[in-house]
């Protein structure tokens, strides 16, 4: 299949040629045609992920994908794996069914070299380094800023890429604004949603609570999420803010029966976090900032025996674990920003523990593995960054550096050079060249698993990455395309019976070099005839093949969006394919499709109400690697939306 990577090479470099040769064409824009392109790219499209500031998103030289609140409500989506699915160069691993977990995967990246991020507030697992966000309720989100491609430069431990998740704000009227949200579908998936933001003098606040209940799509999967959030800001003076986020979620999952291993699954997350932050303005051009938090999630997940004759009677005990994780840390950054330059320097605190304990049952006992195993392991890291955004006529230029330490594996310089190139009103040029790293698990270095042992010589997984791309609006189609080369030294893998006698258990160890190169493109229209089509597919290649032999794997995306103010209609199609090829026998790989139709009415001037109707998987297609993740057939769920 290698070739398939050079055909799309060669389509996406003639891509990025023609989009320039038409840039040459098209230097002198007419106001109708800027206003064209203000339908993708607005004036107050600011991005913060690229350098933990504001700045237009024509500015930002990485591979940056937005998505929106409304794009999320034309979705009609029930979790962020689902909004990330649909994205070229993400690669989402879950069951598709109700309100189910998964993990994410960037760019051929593994789940714990993507750094989530939740108003700056890291997500990812201490334990194991993969974020879950399924106790992350999508009603709470403002918009999910997507750099594929390392970020280590300004967010450390971030090989893979970064998942920033920023949160709606506060309100800005005394008047009270909110909104009530209310589905129901196959059987009894629920999700119920309301809000509600305004002002009180000096103070404004966002309030949030939401709960998603399902008993499965398929036999044995069930969904029970909780959610509660909270946001003030507090103007102090003119020049002095003050605010503070809360967070609360409780999640209970049933993730199926896996007949191959004899097993079924649950799964339950409690998390919490608080979150204050002060914003002195200094002068015109000087800002401080300052933050804090504190992170509190507990997971547990056990492993029941189904009964089928080998792993002893059903229901008994196979494995479970309970962990508890704390985390806190600080942050603080000032910004300097002048006519030419804008530059952002900052110092980042953390500090983390967890507590695990594991119980197996009768089987794995007979094994000669101890009926508990606890494990208490903890780290703290400490990160100076400074970068600059240089703004030269058509140029920008962003040099960036960062110095991470942490007390397992040491110390690591990240360096990025990033340049645009505005070659017009309708034509971006982006290349980014970037020295990333992900920090290993405190699981591999320090703690204990089933027949696996620590290895606390484990160092960071290290990688040098280069991407080009470019973007334009060309005869009302906006085309964007990318092609990566990551290069990646140190990479992290399991190595079966590594720690030699007396276990012979496997370790996590540092194996050799692996690339990951690939192409993205992507197409967009216009509206016409209240119509909008997009398309658009990733590419990556995988050498040498990963563990489980996985040497490359592609995506495919398509939609119809239709809108006339009243009416809104979204078909959505994707299709993944993932060369896992232990599980060849197994791996179902159709395009699946999804409707939403949604209708709106206005009581009045000051609300709005929608009803709409979903139809997921319309045809019955069929997308999964091993029989547990098996994807629900076609399902249907209504509702409506009451915004005031």
């Amino acid at each position: 299949m290698k070739s398939i990577f050079n055909k799309f090479s060669v389509v996406v470099f003639s891509v990025i040629c023609m989009i320039l040769i038409l840039s040459s064409y098209c230097y002198g824009q007419s106001e109708e045609e800027m206003q064209v392109l203000r339908l993708f790219y607005d004036e107050s499209d600011l991005v913060v992920s690229s350098t933990r500031n504001p700045k237009h998103i024509s500015q930002v030289a990485e591979n940056i994908t937005v998505v929106t609140a409304e794009q999320i409500e034309v979705m009609n989506a029930h979790t962020v794996a689902e909004i990330l699915d649909r994205i070229p160069g993400m690669f989402i691993s879950f069951n598709r069914d109700y309100g189910s977990n998964s993990l994410i995967n960037t760019q051929g990246s593994g789940a714990m070299n993507t750094l989530v991020l939740v108003d700056d507030i890291p997500w990812n697992s201490m334990t194991e380094g993969s974020a879950e966000t399924i106790n992350i309720p999508v009603g709470i989100i403002e918009k999910i800023e997507i750099i594929k491609g390392p970020a280590s430069s300004v967010w450390g431990s971030s090989l893979g890429g970064v998942i920033n998740i920023i949160t709606k704000p506060v309100g800005d009227s005394e008047v009270l604004k909110g909104s009530l949200y209310a589905s129901y579908g196959k059987n009894e998936s629920q999700d119920y949603r309301s809000e509600l933001s305004g002002r009180a003098g000096k103070a404004g606040f966002y309030l949030y609570a939401g709960v998603q209940d399902s008993d499965g799509l398929v036999s044995f999967r069930f969904a029970d999420n909780e959610y509660l959030f909270s946001k003030i800001k507090l103007s102090v003076t003119d020049d002095v803010n003050a605010g503070l986020s809360m967070s609360f979620s409780d999640t209970d999952s049933g993730f199926g029966n896996f007949y191959d291993s004899d097993i079924n699954v649950l799964g339950h997350i409690n998390s919490f976090y608080a979150s204050p932050d002060v914003n002195v303005k200094i002068s015109d051009n000087v800002n401080i900032s300052f933050s804090g938090f504190y992170s509190r999630k507990e997971y547990r997940q056990s492993s029941s025996v189904i009964g089928l004759g080998y792993l002893g009677d059903a229901g008994s005990l196979y494995q479970g674990t309970a962990i508890k994780e704390y985390s806190w840390g600080a942050k603080g950054k000032l910004v300097w920003d002048t006519d030419k330059h804008t530059v952002v320097a900052g110092i980042d605190f953390n500090e983390g523990k967890y507590d695990q304990t594991t119980e197996y049952g009768e089987f794995i006992q007979s094994y000669g593995v101890a009926r508990l195993s606890r494990n208490n392991p903890d780290n703290s890291e400490f990160a100076v960054y400074i970068n600059d955004t240089v703004s030269l006529d058509k140029w920008t230029i962003t040099p960036g550096v960062r110095y991470d330490h942490d007390s397992i594996t040491g110390s690591f310089v990240s360096p990025s050079l990033g340049i645009t190139y505005a070659a017009n009103n309708n034509t971006v040029i982006r290349c980014t060249i970037a020295r990333g790293f992900s920090s290993p698990t405190l699981a591999s270095t320090s703690g204990e698993g089933l027949f696996m042992s620590p290895n606390p010589a484990l160092k960071a997984e290290k990688e040098w990455s280069y991407q080009a791309g470019a973007e334009t609006l060309f005869s009302f189609v906006w085309i964007k395309a990318n092609l990566f080369y990551h290069d990646m030294k140190k990479a992290i893998d399991r190595e079966y019976y590594a720690a030699g006698p007396p276990t012979y258990n496997d370790m996590m160890v540092n194996k050799g070099e692996i690339t990951r190169k690939g192409v993205e493109f992507e197409i967009e229209t216009l509206p016409f005839y209240n119509f909008t089509l997009n398309t658009g597919m990733s590419y990556v290649d995988i050498d040498p093949p990963s563990s489980g032999g996985v040497s490359e794997t592609y995506s495919y995306a398509a939609g119809i969006t239709y809108d006339n103010d009243i009416l809104r209609g979204h078909l959505n199609g994707y299709y993944t394919w993932y060369d896992i090829k232990y599980s060849a026998s197994q791996t179902k790989h159709d395009f699946l499709w999804d409707l939403t139709v949604n209708r709106e009415f206005k009581p009045d001037n000051n609300s709005v109400m929608e009803l709409f109707c979903s139809v997921h998987n319309i045809f019955n297609g069929a997308q999964y690697v091993i029989d547990g993740y098996i994807t629900p057939e076609r399902w249907m769920e209504a509702g409506l939306k009451f915004k005031f």
